[in-house]
């Protein structure tokens, strides 16, 4: 006799060997569980043919036709991925609304014999929860921000509180995306809204209350990017740290950093364009100048001054005025990163 198939709508309570998301790939693409599998039971253009066929012929077509798709992929999924599963396998099963693709493939697996759990629905169940849990989780931690110009070493520094065992929010990683207008990180897009917000709960479920956490001081948006408001209104209402450091050691720092923008001059100036109605076309045109004469220290020399540094200045002013300690950075080296590391880890506020 097979086992019976369960259903649940608090799955985060419990542990699976496996969580499988059974949706499309375009849908798995968009946003899933953290860990989970995509083995779907349709994929984007089977989906698609059985939903026009519930528009243009009639429901009963279309079950048949989905019926039949689904039946062979579930088949190809047993032959391949199930096929070493032992006795005591336990999946948890999800699709969109805990419907008909998940309780396909949970209907098969108990009949091999498996002990499956379905989630109750589906993948909307979970992005419910991901919002509540963004309502409040943020809330619970104290926030330590590394305040500083563009260049000055933040994200390092992170990195290395990271290393030495901190807990650290990494924004712009979590994003996909360095938090300006140069920010995009060439040829990475940024993940959707909903898999950013499925990070965020993911890194604060794996970490202790008691411990600060430790971020760079963003604006609301990094990228295309919202932070959450629970979190954002925490981090501006947090204690700093402003890391400085001199401005040509923050050039030499940039040109390292942003390669493809030297390899690219052209996508450079076309991203540079946004910034036209703020500072006018002869402003523009001088960056331009300075690109093709690839003098890549003048360039970032005023951009820094020009751009990057009033902007950080007004958001330093509005958002992180909270400035409890200063550290100055002679250079980015690994032995002064490492140094200014353990210094922010020793300091109390």
């Amino acid at each position: 006799m097979s086992p019976p198939i369960h259903f649940t709508a608090e799955p985060w309570l419990h542990t699976y060997s496996e969580i499988i998301d059974v949706r499309s790939p375009a849908e798995f693409a968009e946003d899933h569980w953290p860990g989970a599998i995509n083995l779907p039971v349709l994929d984007d253009a089977e989906r698609a043919e059985v939903g026009t066929l519930y528009r243009q012929v009639d429901p009963f077509t279309a079950r048949k036709r989905g019926a039949s798709l689904v039946a062979q992929n579930i088949a190809r999924h047993l032959q391949t991925h199930f096929a070493d599963k032992g006795r005591d396998y336990h999946p948890l099963i999800y699709c969109w609304r805990g419907g008909q693709r998940s309780a396909s493939l949970a209907l098969v697996l108990s009949q091999v014999g498996w002990q499956v759990t379905v989630l109750q629905g589906g993948y909307k169940t979970y992005r419910a929860w991901v919002r509540r849990q963004l309502q409040t989780l943020p809330q619970e931690f104290t926030y330590r921000v590394l305040c500083g110009p563009t260049g000055s070493g933040k994200t390092q520094l992170l990195r290395h509180l990271q290393q030495r065992g901190a807990q650290v929010l990494d924004l712009e990683k979590l994003a996909c995306h360095r938090g300006s207008v140069l920010g995009a990180e060439w040829g990475t897009s940024q993940p959707t809204q909903k898999s950013f917000e499925s990070q965020l709960v993911q890194a604060f479920l794996q970490w202790d209350p008691a411990k600060p956490v430790w971020v760079e001081s963003e604006s609301a948006k990094v990228g295309q990017l919202h932070l959450p408001p629970a979190l954002w209104q925490a981090i501006t209402q947090a204690d700093c740290v402003e890391v400085q450091l001199p401005l040509e050691e923050r050039v030499k720092g940039l040109i390292a950093h942003y390669p493809h923008w030297i390899a690219h001059p052209q996508a450079l100036k076309e991203k540079l364009l946004s910034l036209k109605s703020r500072y006018g076309q002869a402003c523009l045109q001088r960056w331009f100048e300075l690109i093709d004469a690839q003098d890549w220290p003048q360039f970032v020399r005023e951009l820094l001054q020009q751009h990057y540094d009033p902007t950080y200045r007004h958001g330093l002013q509005q958002h992180f005025n909270r400035i409890r300690a200063r550290l100055e950075l002679p250079d980015l080296s690994e032995s002064s990163l490492q140094e200014a590391a353990v210094r922010l880890r020793g300091m109390s506020f």
